[in-house]
């Protein structure tokens, strides 16, 4: 059962975008986020459909979203995993569901995985891994990222290469609160993946 200001077609509080309803600009901006070649995981469900609802500001982040996640040289491993440790600190079930899958494509093995979900340790990861974790850990949870964090992160991907993930899991973030407004909720089924959920 769906809570009640859910619509079932988009499965949160705002009804899923239909094209007919958009000006030329916010049609194409439709046709890009409804292309399974455009770069979302799920299409109009979930944060590319609720974006049309501003349809210029959909179109002004997609080339930013796609500069960081394919352009920005940041590897698709080391990415999901910056993915999954904002989608856990921000514990947004919707952006984990999503993407754990997609880790798993891309090399993230489910060990690590497992250490992200359940807030385990990073003791024994390898440096890039631990960095990465340890680095989204304390921005996004403790709000205070340390020095050693910093240096190791400076030594590890440069000036630029630091920018973009930071910008790559600010971006997540931001996704993580448009949907826990949007109260976005998860698939039917057995194979979705489940976030547990830290009590606050």
């Amino acid at each position: 059962m769906l809570p009640p200001d859910i619509y079932p077609d988009s499965r949160c509080r705002l009804p899923l975008p239909r094209r007919e309803d958009f000006d030329a600009e916010g049609q194409k901006a439709f046709d890009v986020v409804a292309d399974p070649k455009g770069g979302t995981i799920r299409g109009l469900i979930g944060p590319g459909g609720i974006g049309l609802h501003s349809p210029r500001l959909s179109t002004l982040q997609r080339p930013v979203g796609r500069y960081l996640r394919f352009e920005s040289g940041i590897k698709p491993r080391e990415r999901e995993i910056a993915i999954l440790t904002t989608a856990r600190e921000c514990d947004s079930r919707f952006e984990w569901a999503a993407h754990e899958p997609e880790a798993l494509t891309c090399g993230v093995s489910q060990e690590i995985i497992d250490i992200i979900k359940f807030k385990r340790p990073t003791t024994g990861l390898a440096e890039l891994d631990d960095v990465i974790i340890t680095l989204g850990r304390e921005a996004f949870g403790k709000r205070k990222v340390s020095s050693e964090t910093f240096a190791r992160a400076m030594k590890l991907f440069d000036k630029q290469g630091l920018i973009d993930l930071v910008a790559l899991m600010g971006n997540y973030a931001a996704t993580a609160a448009m949907l826990c407004v949007m109260d976005m909720q998860l698939d039917d089924g057995p194979d979705v993946k489940i976030l547990p959920i830290d009590e606050r």
